[in-house]
């Protein structure tokens, strides 16, 4: 299984940025996806996931209202856009699948694509 993620970059307070990850190696369809990130304050937070049963959506308090998760089953791929960015936005964020359709720990998700940098200056 191999996740590629991009999009990540520079933005001022209150931007956007649409975050994207390709997928290859499963049936992407079978899999819940979700997005964590990585920051110094919180570690590791899971911010928003999709099932991959109903497409039940995620979304941790922190970004609700401000991302939305979306996903392509067509040409697995998945997405994260982020709105009305905030500087503790700042962190690495990863995709990830799970076989599980409610994942939400970060031991749920068993493939992990490496992370993409995104920082919110103020």
């Amino acid at each position: 299984v191999q996740l590629q993620a991009s999009g990540g970059g520079l933005v001022e307070a209150g931007g956007s940025l649409r975050l994207s990850c390709a997928a290859s190696g499963l049936t992407f369809s079978l899999y819940t996806v979700g997005w964590f990130r990585l920051t110094p304050m919180k570690g590791r937070e899971l911010v928003a996931a999709i099932s991959y049963r109903d497409r039940t959506t995620y979304y941790s308090d922190s970004v609700k209202g401000r991302f939305t998760i979306s996903r392509d089953n067509a040409n697995n791929m998945m997405y994260l856009q982020m709105n009305t960015l905030k500087p503790e936005d700042t962190g690495v964020y990863s995709c990830a699948t799970s076989g599980r359709s409610r994942a939400r720990d970060f031991y749920e998700f068993d493939s992990w694509g490496q992370g993409t940098q995104v920082t919110v200056s103020s």
